[in-house]
């Protein structure tokens, strides 16, 4: 018991969250958003496919060395009073003038940054950039996945208001991670989007009002499990880090309307079709440049058509996973996983890092620029964005949901 008591007092202090949606949830966002594009940009799209799915995750890899990537994935509605979707300007110039431009910093931005995006994109396309086209078609994915999830419209991002620490990446990594098998992945297919803002604006104000429930039923639910069936211990880097067992897990997932199962399933399920609508909206407000003249060669290759068709009919089907056509699924396997410990009851002190060995900012890999470099990947685990977040709270930076 005098090991479980220590581990959870480390605990306490390291925190675990994810920036945005998982890195498994953002991966599997973007492959499926290919699917969701007209037949026109999909021979495009499908020869970028694998870049695009390593690049969704850019974002969050860039906010160690980026101090303004932090403020981009979310926005705190509740800061904004009873009504913040009343009192809240749409447009940014407007937003501006009332709040000014660091209160809106500080409490994030995601809806512009998202238009913003958009328009940079459709600007890339215009010059056939195609660089470009990949880097900042990523950039937009994440974003607009990230305006899915609730914990990215709240102060309480990680349940740090409520006693619920570590609900965050419980909600956005763990649920898909554990039930993908179970979500639906035929999503709808992309749309032209005639207003860019009133939809985002939409997508954020649908999310903010699934929090209740994300917070009620995980609140009801620990009422029934002590902290020992709770909670899971991992040890790296020489600290003991917190997470939520399968256990809870599985309850909080839930059976039809009994858990948040049906919620994130719902949220994951839309995020494709809004990121291929936003891509769809950017190609066609370019112009409808023909795609095929910045591919080389300009069509796809016989096998390349047979896999694209294969998983095109899969995805129709929702037999991605079934089939193991998943790329996150795919890649994750290749993940080395934390030393997990078990449950607080079975927890050992958390063994001190070589003193010759250096502490890597968080548990993810070191960010790389978008463009050239690949990326080292963390499974789609979690970085330490509470500690970052109300650090930089404090000082009018800022952040929290996604994953």
């Amino acid at each position: 018991m005098k090991k479980a008591f220590l581990s959870l007092l480390l605990v306490l202090l390291v925190p675990v969250l994810s920036p945005g949606w998982g890195f498994f949830a953002h991966r599997t966002i973007t492959q499926v958003a290919v699917y969701a594009l007209p037949s026109s940009m999909q021979a495009f799209y499908f020869r970028h496919m694998a870049q695009l799915v390593k690049l969704s995750t850019a974002p969050d890899e860039r906010r160690n060395d980026d101090p303004t990537e932090e403020t981009k994935h979310f926005i705190d509605m509740d800061h904004f009073g009873d009504n913040p979707f009343g009192l809240m300007p749409k447009a940014y110039e407007k937003a501006v003038a009332k709040y000014t431009a660091d209160t809106l910093k500080k409490y994030g931005t995601v809806p512009w940054t998202i238009l913003e995006v958009k328009d940079k994109l459709t600007q890339a396309f215009k010059e056939g950039d195609t660089t470009a086209i990949i880097a900042l078609s990523a950039d937009l994915d994440h974003y607009v996945a990230d305006a899915f999830v609730p914990l990215h419209t709240t102060e309480n991002y990680d349940g740090q208001l409520t006693k619920q620490n570590g609900i965050h990446s419980l909600w956005e990594s763990k649920l898909p991670e554990m039930f993908i098998s179970q979500y639906k992945l035929d999503c709808e297919k992309a749309e032209y989007v005639k207003d860019p803002e009133a939809t985002i604006w939409r997508v954020v104000q649908d999310s903010y009002g699934f929090l209740g429930a994300t917070f009620d039923i995980e609140a009801a639910l620990s009422k029934n499990f002590t902290t020992e069936k709770k909670y899971t211990f991992s040890h790296k880097y020489g600290k003991t880090r917190r997470s939520y067992s399968d256990a809870f897990a599985k309850a909080y997932f839930g059976n039809g309307s009994s858990g948040v199962g049906g919620h994130v399933a719902y949220r994951l399920k839309g995020a494709p079709t809004m990121v291929a609508s936003m891509w769809y909206t950017a190609w066609k407000d370019a112009g409808s440049p023909d795609l095929n003249k910045l591919m080389h060669p300009n069509k796809l290759s016989k096998d390349e058509k047979e896999q694209f068709d294969a998983q095109l009919a899969a995805w129709k089907k929702n037999e991605l996973v079934d089939q193991n056509l998943l790329l996150a699924m795919q890649k994750q396997e290749a993940e080395a996983a934390p030393d997990a410990v078990g449950s607080a009851a079975d927890a050992a002190p958390a063994p001190a890092a070589p003193a010759a060995e250096a502490t890597p900012k968080a548990d993810a890999a070191q960010p790389a620029k978008v463009k050239t470099k690949e990326k080292k990947e963390d499974g789609g685990k979690q970085k330490e964005k509470v500690k970052k977040k109300d650090d930089a709270k404090k000082k009018d930076a800022n952040t929290p949901f996604g994953d």
